[in-house]
């Protein structure tokens, strides 16, 4: 089954995704090895574009949290 895709979000952050996601799909490295992972899946390019551009936001997402918890601590 197939969920809808949320439109909205950050555009600017979504397209700086983007532009990341497919430099690491051009080069040789982690990000290409797990484009071409899900591909062997069975999943299209777009699928497989997709799942690494969440894995990317996951890990903006953590660090954005970790820096936030940084400055939390230097201003108590």
């Amino acid at each position: 089954m197939r969920h809808r895709l949320n439109t909205g979000g950050n555009r600017a952050l979504n397209s700086a995704l983007h532009i990341v996601a497919v430099c690491q799909i051009r080069s040789p490295g982690r990000g290409q090895d797990y484009y071409l992972r899900k591909i062997a899946e069975g999943k299209t390019p777009a699928e497989a574009r997709r799942a690494l551009k969440r894995g990317l936001s996951n890990v903006v997402y953590r660090t954005m949290k970790r820096d936030h918890r940084g400055q939390l601590a230097i201003a108590a």
